[in-house]
């Protein structure tokens, strides 16, 4: 009799669990208490894989080995947890990916900048002709990509929440870009706990592998410092000399581990900011203890595009320059913008909040910020935190709606930046829904 998995979800990993597992010989079912598209019912009836929508049947699941819980699932809901009190283990889609491959696996993960990141990661051992996929909170999934293309390395993007549910998930090089508050209301509003989530990319480490850290990041640095670990660890962001380091040093990149140091020269870096060195200096330092050549690591970097939907520049329209950053979905993200702003700019904000404080952008809406476009369902709180700072502040419901507004308001060489600093479930699918729409309306202009 083959083993079964219940996968509660229909969405990115659940599809690709299902894809895995059906072809590691489970019996899957399938089950989402939302509807399931039509591309993924025609999936699952083609590999005849039992499915339900609309709703969690209880006494289909509890004859199985693992559940596999998809990331959007909170743990605290009735269902996950009368299936642990049952004592089935509830897994993530990379804890049961991991199963099936001997790749070496880089894991990058962190509140900010993890996306950018993985995707320089990515290109540079492309380019380097390594045999690699970009997979997890990006592309495909994990588990989608080792049922159809099996491949010696694979570079994941990884949530806090797919590293919930690990058990024996452990990455070669793990990379933590920053810690900072996000996704709060997922975990009681209790900073720490978050913290310790993104810790588990540790975990399972052994002494072969790596960790790297931003040692510009006080809260994560400390956390790191004091886990007990066998791992190696390097630093990123500053010059520590009792550690494995990677700095800056006259627009040159240095990567300084116990057995040599490698100078990178940053001169025509296209991506501009602090942050973005930080995320060049992480995926650097991945590719130099993989043995990649500093010339492919720079020439890499030199021809880095950027993740759409983070600081996209869209138009520019009577020397208004219209920029997209979607993908900022919470406070820190844009602090990250709104500090690479170097002209007056129409900041459009708002969306689900996810128990964001603002008070660490004052500063820099109160240096940069000309009006403040307010894009939500429910707009109170950003009301109240910005009002007594900026001039003008503005209330919209749609997309199309902001964005004429902010070009009524702009005034020539202004920016007029999309960074929302919440999620987007309110009015749009998600984050890359309403980066596109900001886009659409940029040009309908």
């Amino acid at each position: 009799m083959s083993e079964k998995i219940v996968i509660l979800g229909a969405g990115e990993s659940g599809c690709g669990t299902a894809l895995l597992a059906k072809k590691q010989g489970f019996q899957v079912f399938v089950s989402d208490q939302g509807s399931i598209s039509q591309s993924a019912k025609n999936i699952f009836d083609t590999l005849e894989i039992e499915w339900e929508e609309e709703t969690h049947t209880l006494s289909k699941m509890k004859d199985a080995q693992y559940i596999m819980k998809s990331p959007g699932i909170r743990a605290q809901t009735p269902l996950v947890q009368s299936l642990e009190a049952i004592d089935i283990p509830v897994i993530s889609e990379i804890e049961f990916a991991s199963k099936y491959t001997k790749a070496t696996l880089i894991g990058i993960t962190g509140s900010n900048g993890k996306t950018t990141t993985a995707m320089m990661t990515y290109k540079i051992l492309d380019d380097a002709g390594f045999d690699v996929a970009l997979a997890g909170n990006i592309g495909n999934s994990f588990a989608k990509e080792v049922a159809e293309n099996e491949r010696q390395f694979y570079v994941l993007e990884i949530s806090s929440f797919q590293l919930d549910n690990i058990v024996n998930f452990a990455p070669h090089i793990g990379v933590i870009t920053n810690i900072t508050p996000d996704h709060l209301d997922r975990y009681g509003d209790d900073f720490t706990a978050y913290l310790k989530s993104k810790l588990r990319i540790n975990e399972n480490q052994t002494q072969r592998d790596f960790l790297l850290f931003n040692g510009e990041d006080p809260q994560l640095s400390t956390a790191v410092q004091n886990i007990n670990t066998k791992v190696t660890l390097h630093e990123f962001g500053t010059l520590n000399k009792n550690i494995n380091t990677t700095y800056i040093e006259n627009d040159n990149i240095l990567i300084e581990t116990k057995k040599n140091k490698t100078m990178i020269n940053t001169m025509e870096f296209p991506l501009k900011g602090r942050h973005n060195l930080l995320n060049a200096m992480a995926a650097s330092t991945v590719a130099n203890l993989l043995d990649v050549s500093k010339e492919t690591i720079r020439e890499s970097l030199l021809n880095f595009k950027g993740a759409p939907h983070r600081l996209e520049p869209v138009l520019k329209i009577q020397n208004i320059r219209y920029i997209n950053d979607s993908k900022a979905t919470n406070v820190n993200a844009v602090y990250f913008a709104l500090e690479s702003m170097s002209a007056p700019t129409i900041w459009i904000v708002g969306g689900v909040d996810k128990g964001n404080d603002y008070e660490i952008l004052y500063p820099l809406v109160r240096e940069k910020v000309k009006a403040i476009i307010c894009l939500g369902v429910d707009n109170q709180k950003i009301i109240n935190a910005f009002q007594s700072i900026t001039d003008l502040m503005v209330e919209t419901q749609s997309m199309k709606e902001a964005v004429l507004i902010a070009k009524k308001i702009a005034e020539k060489n202004d920016n007029v930046l999309l960074s929302p600093a919440c999620a987007s479930f309110d009015l749009f699918q998600n984050y890359e829904d309403r980066g596109d729409q900001f886009k659409q309306a940029v040009r309908e202009l």
